[in-house]
């Protein structure tokens, strides 16, 4: 029987939860679209995008122009706190000149933490100034990449992030499967499962977070294979909680794991499970919010014969856990593009757009957030090469790149969350409502 209190644990480099129903109630509309702003015609998104979460590539930055060598000329600078500072910064690179903001930030300053921005639920979107505001933060940035649209009528894009985050030492949500994931080509050692996040040591890592767990009623035993995610692998199974939100959980059952704009499955299974036990069973995917003491069970093929051989009165016992090399209180996902100081091999690089990243030193002490603006006069914006160099000459060992093109946004806030000022220029001309980001605070 699971217990009737969600437990979570931190074990030897896992983020783990025994779990009968989500921790808290959670509040707020989901945002879907239709379709994102890199729509192909017909309202087709494709399944390879540019810079940002659904945008169509852009065009070459170069076809022959030789690498420009990238050097940094910081323009101004400002302390937002101590431990924090904002500074701004010029460079040239192959589609022309380029104009950034850096956040650097003192991980070892006890009065400073670094922690996720996000939505009142996981399958919605908001503007980070909006978050910013909201959680107090002093500065943020936006996050990972995000199911923007959709291809298939019936189906509401949820907002929902790409991969793993980790709030507060909790598991938040779950990786999708690589072929359904939102942004550029990973390189060929990239993962959806990489994160960048800061441990209970107060140090910053670049790593990956698996999810792992266990289904068990009876003879019946399912690996859960996905939490409050947009996606689920092939014959998979997964958790959904009240952190998900109101949206409809049918996007999790399309698609494949190579192929992210494959049809729906029609073999599938949901079932709600209230204190421990099975309260319905039913042979379709489900909306609407998850309240607390429940948790809502989605299978698609294999796993979703599994689940209906479930009955009502039934107990379950749902364990999960996001496992990796180190017990983080904060993680949010991002490929990464920076290693040991040099770019990862076989990046894409053939565009320069507006592009986020996040780095740490070498030592873990040192966190670097960096928005570079594009497709403007002012600045061409960089490729994802020239985004690692860049990061390298902050000053990072590390780094992973977010999502970007409309999606960059850098804020600077302050405790009191009555203020918060973009400070780059987006791409859209406007905020874009994004899945998470990365927010600095201030802890007296």
């Amino acid at each position: 029987m699971i217990s009737r209190f969600a437990a979570v644990l931190v074990t030897a480099g896992a983020v783990m939860a025994v779990c009968a129903f989500g921790p808290g109630p959670e509040s707020g509309p989901a945002t879907a679209r239709a379709s994102g702003p890199g729509d192909a015609g017909g309202g087709r998104l494709p399944d390879v995008d540019g810079a940002g979460s659904g945008e169509r590539p852009g065009t070459p930055a170069s076809a022959s122009r030789a690498a420009v060598p990238l050097g940094m000329r910081y323009t101004a600078s400002r302390r937002v706190s101590p431990g924090i500072l904002a500074r701004s910064f010029h460079t040239r690179g192959v589609a022309g000149r380029v104009a950034g903001h850096l956040l650097e930030v003192d991980l070892a300053d006890r009065h400073v933490d670094v922690g996720l921005l996000h939505p009142p639920v996981v399958a919605a979107r908001r503007k980070v100034s909006a978050m910013v505001r909201a959680q107090r933060a002093v500065a943020g940035v936006n996050g990972d990449f995000f199911n923007i649209g959709e291809v298939r009528a019936g189906v509401e894009a949820t907002g929902a992030a790409s991969g793993a985050e980790v709030d507060r030492g909790r598991p938040r949500k779950g990786a999708v499967p690589v072929g359904q994931r939102f942004g550029p080509p990973l390189p060929p050692a990239g993962s959806v499962e990489d994160v960048i996040g800061v441990d209970r040591k107060r140090v910053g890592h670049v790593s990956r977070l698996r999810l792992t767990g266990t289904i068990r009623s009876g003879r019946i035993v399912l690996p859960v294979r996905g939490l409050n995610q947009y996606a689920l692998p092939v014959d998979g199974a997964g958790v959904f909680t009240s952190k998900w939100g109101k949206a409809s959980r049918l996007r999790a059952v399309c698609g494949t794991d190579l192929a992210r704009n494959a049809p729906c499955s029609s073999d599938v299974a949901e079932v709600t499970v209230r204190r421990g036990v099975v309260a319905d069973v039913r042979g379709t995917v489900g909306r609407g919010a998850i309240p607390r003491g429940t948790i809502v069970l989605v299978g698609r093929e294999e796993a979703a014969a599994e689940l209906r051989e479930l009955r009502r009165g039934d107990r379950v016992r749902v364990r999960y856990r996001l496992a990796g090399r180190h017990r983080y209180r904060f993680a949010i996902g991002g490929f990464r593009i920076l290693h040991g100081g040099r770019p990862v091999a076989g990046l894409a690089d053939a565009e320069a757009a507006p592009r986020t990243a996040a780095g740490v030193s070498r030592d873990g002490r040192r966190m670097y957030l960096m928005v570079v603006d594009g497709r403007s006069e002012r600045s061409a914006g960089v490729t994802l090469v020239e985004l690692a160099r860049l990061m390298g000459q902050a000053g990072a060992d590390d780094a992973v790149n977010l999502d970007g093109g409309g999606s960059s946004t850098l804020v600077i806030g302050n405790p009191r969350g009555r203020a918060a000022t973009v400070r780059n220029t987006p791409s859209d001309g406007a905020e874009r409502p994004v899945a998470n980001g990365i927010g600095l605070f201030v802890r007296r």
